[in-house]
């Protein structure tokens, strides 16, 4: 397939959230209760526990509400004056969408947003409002978060690896590729396309990228004004 020379695709993870001030989803698991993963991100846990799930997805929501867009999100934003950008994303806050980007796919559904429980998964936008028990759907099922539980598909998938394979230009920032199958998509890039990854760490840098050690404010800045000289 022919790259689009014009095109970046950005994957982001939770590392460029935190500097939000946002907690990643282990940190926020380990501090809330000392409870496990299964009993607040599964459908076992929803089904056993639904005020208890509710409750810490509540607390993650008004948390994400109160953070604001840092300077890595901005500067993603500010690419499409002059590029096609698509943001590829595993974290579930709307930063992106408040810093200004607009093409925006979340892997592991929406804080903002909450669904329906019956097979048509109705979905209904409702900010940092709380969810209840008793909360229903227009279909008359109780409200749940619009977000993807372990153990569900990640129904996005298929669009994300449709996104990458003809990107001029990928960059993965703020993720540790240890979550699959978002981590998977590295794959996906084009032997031709500029890649980069910025992180923290890597247990293993993809093959064909370039390393850029450190958090995603200290880095992406500065990319993005060179990617934008570069067509100015």
């Amino acid at each position: 397939m022919k790259i689009n020379s014009n095109k970046i695709v950005i994957l982001s993870g939770s590392g460029i959230s935190a500097e939000s001030g946002l907690p990643t989803f282990r940190d926020a698991n380990g501090l809330w209760r000392n409870l496990d993963w299964r009993q607040l991100a599964s459908p076992e846990g929803w089904r056993a526990h639904p005020e208890l799930v509710l409750e810490f997805y509540n607390e993650r929501r008004a948390l994400a509400a109160q953070a604001l867009p840092n300077a890595a999100h901005r500067a993603l934003a500010e690419l499409q004056s002059k590029y096609e950008v698509v943001i590829i994303t595993q974290n579930v806050d709307d930063l992106h969408e408040r810093a200004g980007s607009t093409n925006v796919i979340h892997l592991h559904g929406e804080l903002m947003w909450a669904r329906g429980t019956s097979p048509r998964r109705l979905r209904r936008h409702i900010g940092a409002a709380p969810i209840r028990m008793g909360d229903l759907c227009e279909d008359g099922t109780q409200l749940r978060p619009d977000i993807v539980w372990f153990g569900e598909a990640v129904e996005a998938m298929g669009l994300a690896e449709g996104e990458m394979v003809d990107a001029g230009k990928v960059l993965v920032v703020g993720t540790s590729l240890t979550v699959y199958p978002a981590a998977s998509l590295t794959l996906y890039a084009h032997a031709d396309a500029e890649k980069a990854v910025c992180a923290l760490e890597l247990d293993e840098v993809p093959s064909g990228y370039t390393m850029l050690q450190g958090t995603a404010t200290a880095h992406v800045p500065a990319l993005v004004k060179r990617l934008l000289d570069e067509v100015a």
